[in-house]
């Protein structure tokens, strides 16, 4: 199978598209032929190894794993001996408290031909023809009417929102603003909180008002013409999705115990310490939440899908044998979205 392949770290040059062995599904994993998959900050971040402290997870001195990719669409062509019923993409409840039940598909058995989505962080392996993961991993069906270029983006930046929507309880009725809205984290946080039933402020760039309002927000900010920090209103909850502000930026913004979460550490990883530390002096707070993802959260995230009330945006789409040029144009830092590979 074709796949595309980094032995060393370093810029987007070091990913070649390869012929490799086509993997088979183990006893309890389901083997998916890779419709399209997506580049993102994830992906960037392990094929340079950068922060240096990504080794600790990728490998010290070379790749673990030589095949990026966490977040896809495609077909179940095969799976385990062990794959019974009850494994399927009828999952979804209990995702966070104030987030709402996840929709799934029915409970069945994984079964070859189903049309599936999902995400791979840290197995990694999309950026392939075909790729294997556990059939209790983050999996679910794509719902009729999704193509597989509107599913496979539908994981990666969505499960970093929902950690912060989670992290920060946030409820129907609740004031949030969203910097950075028309990126992967920001747009789809602006959907999330919208479908959890939040009055949500987008802050984006003059070009792109139109798009940001389309997504569901109750009211735009043009950070071209207007300082968002010096905003009159105050909320519940100030998401950066960006990294690009501060706690000390943004907490005039804030109610009296309302939360401030960024996408980023912070200036001298100082996030995770203020987390830690504000809670403590009963005011305005930062919160960080730990990413994790199931088969809940995938399920849930289905459910948006069917519904339309997620939809991910998508900037471009690049064949696999161009993935070079699609990490050069997602670490431009202008892509609006997602960048997807059909492979």
């Amino acid at each position: 199978m074709k796949a595309a392949v980094y032995r060393e770290y370093g810029p987007p040059e070091v990913v070649r598209v390869r012929d490799v062995p086509t993997p088979v599904a183990g006893a309890d994993e389901v083997l998916v032929r890779v419709r399209a998959a997506t580049v993102n900050r994830t992906d960037c971040a392990a094929r340079a190894a950068h922060p240096f402290f990504m080794r600790l997870v990728t490998g010290l001195r070379r790749p673990r794993r030589t095949v990026l990719g966490c977040e896809f669409a495609g077909d179940i062509v095969a799976v385990g001996a062990a794959v019974g019923a009850g494994v399927g993409a009828g999952v979804g409840a209990g995702v966070g408290a104030g987030v709402g039940a996840g929709v799934g598909a029915g409970g069945t058995a994984w079964q070859p031909g189903e049309r599936v989505f999902g995400y791979v962080e840290g197995r990694f392996g999309a950026h392939a023809e075909y790729l294997t993961l556990p059939a209790a991993g983050s999996l679910a069906t794509i719902p009729p009417g999704v193509t597989y270029a509107e599913a496979a983006p539908a994981t990666e930046g969505a499960h970093y929102a929902l950690t912060m929507l989670r992290r920060a309880r946030l409820r129907p009725g609740q004031d949030v603003l969203v910097y950075g809205a028309t990126g992967a984290i920001g747009s789809a946080a602006v959907q999330l909180a919208r479908a959890i039933g939040a009055t949500v402020t987008a802050v984006a760039g003059t070009a792109h008002l139109e798009l940001v309002a389309g997504l569901g927000a109750n009211r735009v900010v043009d950070r071209t013409t207007t300082d968002f920090t010096r905003d009159r209103q105050t909320y519940d909850v100030v998401i950066d999705a960006v990294g690009k502000s501060s706690f000390g930026a943004c907490r005039r913004l804030l109610r009296p115990r309302g939360m401030y979460l960024s996408s980023e550490l912070g200036a001298y990883a100082a996030n995770p310490l203020l987390a830690l530390v504000t809670p403590l002096l009963g005011g305005r707070r930062v919160g960080f939440g730990v990413p994790a993802h199931d088969q809940a959260m995938i399920g849930w995230f289905r459910g948006l899908l069917a519904s339309g009330e997620f939809r991910p945006l998508v900037d471009r789409t690049y064949p696999l044998a161009d993935i070079a040029q699609a990490y050069r144009y997602v670490e431009t830092g202008e892509k609006i979205g997602n960048v997807v590979i059909a492979v």
